[in-house]
């Protein structure tokens, strides 16, 4: 038979777990394939590019789907468990769930859609592949849907890494960027200072950063205020504070205000943008080239 569509994998994924007890990934997708009625043969299948069984692409990117919008979590590695959202949803026993029942979900929404702010109904049209989109659009919405999961996964890993590992990733992410070479401070007389960038060899000219690993708290006011503080007590005026959530208004208003100072506040989402972008984190996966016939090489038009 031929293999569901991601999305039909949702509810029988939901159906396995929805005991709320912990449930090793390759029990859940035995299970799963049993209700969907796959036979061995089925589960061979491999993807048009050979890189992975079909079956086990579908049902990841499903379970990918229900993590975003809150109705699973991964407790620990290779490890996964029904929310409490999705303990409501199964609740009312749903007939169907898919990509529009999930839009009801704000984490859904951020995730698919890569915004923040109220999604519009015609936004989301826009994202829903048909007949009509050619083959470079139909590529492009994919990419951005994969970029913006692997975005929310990494951020997710960051929010989970110890403290002072997350210090180390931010400098490495500073080396990385050309900035220098980065060195931790001594945790108790870090006055406030996680790490030391030197722009040159001999150390004239320096970047302070402050790293905050926060899994929900935005970072307020006071830790901007102790920030600077920290600044005003060193022989440099540049700092940069990296953390994995958000700046609330008047801490990034009081980043501004600082006299004589260039404060930068890079926030989780910016905090993993750039790791992608400067591979640092992830790896990559699989490269695509996409060609076009080259006109001016048949005419000899060169």
């Amino acid at each position: 038979m031929a293999i569901p569509n991601y999305q039909e994998f949702m509810l029988p994924t939901l159906e396995v777990i929805a005991d709320g007890q912990e449930h090793k990934n390759s029990d859940v997708v035995q299970a799963v394939a049993k209700i969907l009625n796959l036979t061995e043969e089925d589960m061979q299948e491999m993807l048009p590019s050979g890189t992975q069984q079909t079956y086990y692409n579908r049902a990841g990117w499903a379970r990918t789907h229900l993590k975003k919008a809150g109705l699973l979590e991964y407790p620990s590695r290779g490890v996964m468990q029904i929310t409490e959202t999705g303990k409501s949803v199964m609740a009312n026993k749903p007939l169907k769930i898919d990509n529009k029942f999930l839009s009801q979900f704000e984490g859904f929404n951020q995730f698919k859609y890569n915004s923040e702010s109220k999604i519009e109904e015609k936004d989301k049209e826009e994202q829903i592949i048909t007949d009509a989109h050619t083959p470079d659009e139909i590529f492009e919405v994919a990419e951005k849907e994969y970029f913006n999961s692997l975005k929310q996964d990494l951020l997710d890993a960051l929010k989970k890494v110890d403290p002072v590992r997350f210090e180390r990733i931010v400098l490495d992410l500073m080396e990385k960027m050309n900035y220098g070479i980065g060195e931790m401070t001594k945790r108790s007389h870090d006055g406030g200072i996680d790490g030391i960038i030197n722009e040159d060899e001999l150390g004239l000219q320096k970047i302070y950063l402050q790293a905050k690993r926060y899994s929900e708290n935005k970072v307020n006011e006071k830790e901007i205020q102790n920030f600077v503080g920290a600044l005003d007590c060193s022989d440099t005026n540049k700092g940069v504070f990296i953390t994995t959530s958000y700046f609330c208004e008047k801490a990034q208003k009081k980043a501004a205000a600082a006299k004589n100072k260039i404060i930068r506040l890079i926030n989780g989402e910016e905090l993993v943008t750039l790791m992608i972008r400067y591979n640092l984190g992830v790896q990559t996966k699989k490269t695509y080239t996409i060609k076009r016939v080259d006109e001016d090489y048949l005419t000899g038009d060169l």
